[in-house]
């Protein structure tokens, strides 16, 4: 005796994976690829291969050495838990590098050289700095630059934050001048 077997048709979902799922795989292998322009262009931007920053500030004269300095990202001061920090990258001249020991970023004038801002970290060639923005920032201020040499000088420099940082002027006329 022998017993014949049914077959059941197959689920609707069964059946719409059965029949697409090499048109939906190839959907997930595409997507990325959008995403692929950006992540190019952050990873020259990290690497150093389109220059120092999105926005080139430009050379500043700090005393008798020259620094130059770029915005990280063109963009508002992004948030963090210590408040709004805006990125810049800088560059020494070529003979001042073996000179600086220090080089510090600051929003207003140092009252010395232990309020003298943050402190660029990396290679002479390619520093970094994060410059937290305090809330009470007047957009009309400025962005000093202070150069310790290893003979125990001190120079110091500033340029306009409009200069500097055009997106974050407009961030702080947006904000507000806090009292």
């Amino acid at each position: 005796m022998s017993k014949a077997t049914t077959v059941q048709p197959p689920s609707p979902l069964r059946a719409f994976w059965l029949k697409w799922r090499f048109h939906i795989n190839i959907l997930l292998l595409l997507v990325p690829l959008g995403f692929m322009p950006k992540y190019f262009a952050d990873a020259a931007l990290f690497r150093g291969d389109s220059g120092l920053g999105q926005r080139e500030i430009g050379e500043v004269q700090v005393g008798p050495w020259s620094i130059r300095l770029a915005e990280f990202r063109n963009e508002a001061p992004a948030p963090n838990p210590a408040g709004p920090m805006k990125f810049f990258n800088a560059a020494l001249c070529a003979t001042c590098g073996d000179q600086v020991k220090a080089t510090y970023l600051r929003i207003g004038k140092p009252r010395s050289l232990r309020a003298a801002g943050v402190i660029f970290f990396g290679t002479p060639y390619r520093m970094g700095a994060g410059l937290p923005i305090p809330e009470r920032t007047p957009p009309d201020a400025e962005l000093w630059i202070t150069m310790e040499g290893w003979d125990g000088s001190m120079q110091q420099a500033s340029i306009p934050l409009s200069q500097a940082s055009p997106a974050t002027v407009a961030w702080l006329n947006k904000q507000g001048v806090k009292p």
